[in-house]
């Protein structure tokens, strides 16, 4: 619960400093919430206007006032020329002047120079309230997964905050912290980078004690430039953690196990190398009924059946285990957790029309996830069809991973189906690598591709959607699925 005592001035001065004069009838004035989309405004939550590269948060201002938002950050330069229907009193962050115009039913607008930096402040303040240990989670590829995984497995034992979705930046990471409470013993934080210095300046926000780094690939290589340069970003992570914390990496990623030179973290490894602390062998796939292994730690093992979907996601399962075990957790509660199939998020199976078995893995899309989930189609026994979009920001390699998942598909699929400028690379590298050309097919939008699908599938196909997260192919889902009466 937000306090409006803790909002004044301490987001635009030091966190130590308090407003203590507030009128009465504002004493007990909290946010429920902070919200960063108008639509998910309250009666009780504080809404942050934020610019973004396409909006201007203070755009939705009004439909925030309108469904009840107690009160707004927004910026000094933008006050001038606000209008709402509801009264509305505006507060200087820094003075607190207009606080004695304010009454409990007016909308409360707290005036700063940058509500993004504002947020951050109030987030790094709140944080600062609480003792939990939290867990950051980041990586090129599957953060979500593992986020999501660990939380499953650490709320057996711990009364758990994770990032909801992937509230993994700057301006969705500290939602995430103003949401901790005295209850919480355990946050588990997805981390995400968009540029260097990102990773960095979230760790020190949330000031994580443990840090799961998941493996370094090609993703945002347009933005970033060099593979060199993305495991610098990763490595924020790590280096970060305080010499009492541990840096839980992935042994099999040499990127990754490099990272152990860079922080001052006890180490903690986990992978399919035995030098590993936590490992794995005798891993099965079980196609949509999920993986088999055997794990190793401290010279017990034991097997584990568990409902993660493709060989990636042991990966997945020994990172969270790791921060179990490091945690204290008993095996017994650890395996509970990972065997929970409401944390599968990517990857999953549903009916689909024409009595087809849908597998919706369009969350995001890198040469390595596609990769992966072209394996997992490979293990089922029936038809498959594959329907793929662009991967994005791969820069230079663009080509040439497009290229490689074209090669793959031609030897998992029987029809294959590409939307998007860069997946033209993934049909002419099929037909390259010997896929008939009657069964390749390049369709200009999601449309298309889901009209084509419907005249194409047949009862027993397997169909796999996957594309970038710009390329919005969850659309394509939505016309393939199968409906209830």
């Amino acid at each position: 619960m937000l306090r409006l005592d803790e909002v004044l001035p301490g987001v635009q001065e030091e966190a130590s400093r308090r407003v203590h004069a507030l009128p009465p009838a504002l004493m007990q004035v909290a946010f429920s919430e902070a919200v960063i989309d108008s639509r998910q405004a309250t009666s009780e939550c504080l809404f942050v206007a934020l610019r973004g590269e396409r909006v201007d948060g203070h755009e939705f201002l009004a439909d925030a006032a309108a469904r009840g938002a107690r009160g707004a950050l927004v910026r000094r330069d933008k006050v001038s020329s606000l209008s709402l229907e509801r009264p509305f009193t505006v507060i200087d962050a820094v003075t607190g002047a207009g606080l004695e115009r304010a009454t409990p039913d007016t909308m409360l607008l707290i005036a700063v120079d940058d509500p993004l930096a504002a947020l951050n402040r109030l987030a790094a303040y709140h944080r600062g309230m609480y003792n939990p240990v939290v867990i950051g989670v980041t990586g090129s590829v599957g953060k979500t997964s593992t986020k999501e995984v660990t939380a499953s497995v650490l709320q057996r034992s711990f009364r758990t905050l994770k990032s909801p979705r992937s509230y993994n930046s700057e301006a969705t990471l500290p939602i995430v912290l103003l949401n901790l409470t005295a209850d919480h013993q355990v946050a588990v934080l997805e981390m995400g980078m968009y540029g260097p210095g990102e990773i960095a300046h979230l760790a020190a926000l949330a000031r994580p004690r443990l840090g799961i780094v998941t493996n370094v690939g090609p993703s945002h290589l347009e933005r970033m430039g060099s593979i060199e340069a993305i495991q610098r970003a990763k490595s924020e992570l790590p280096q970060a953690l305080p010499e009492d914390g541990f840096a839980i990496l992935n042994i099999d990623d040499p990127r990754v196990r490099a990272m152990a030179e860079v922080t001052r973290a006890k180490l903690f490894f986990y992978g399919l190398d035995p030098a590993a602390d936590l490992w794995a062998d005798s891993i099965e796939s079980r196609g949509l009924q999920g993986i088999s292994f055997r794990v190793h730690y401290q010279g017990d093992s034991l097997y584990l059946n568990l409902p993660l979907l493709g060989w990636h996601s042991v990966h997945t399962a020994l990172a969270a285990a790791s921060a179990g075990l490091l945690l204290g957790m008993e095996w017994e509660a650890i395996i509970a957790g990972l065997r929970d199939d409401r944390a599968q998020l990517r990857l999953l199976a549903a009916p689909g029309v024409n009595q087809t078995t849908l597998i919706d893995d369009t969350y995001n899309a890198s040469p390595t996830s596609v990769l992966a989930a072209l394996n997992l189609l490979a293990e089922l026994d029936g038809r498959r069809i594959a329907i793929l979009g662009d991967m994005l920001e791969l820069g230079s390699i663009e080509e040439e991973a497009h290229r490689m998942v074209g090669v793959r598909a031609a030897e998992v699929v029987q029809i294959l189906i590409t939307v998007g400028r860069r997946a033209r690379w993934i049909a002419s590298e099929a037909i390259q690598a010997g896929m008939p050309s009657d069964q390749v097919h390049h369709v200009e939008d999601n449309d298309e591709a889901a009209h084509l699908a419907l005249s194409l599938t047949l009862p027993g196909d397997f169909v796999l959607v996957k594309g970038s997260r710009g390329m919005l192919m969850e659309s394509i889902v939505a016309q393939l699925q199968q409906r209830n009466p």
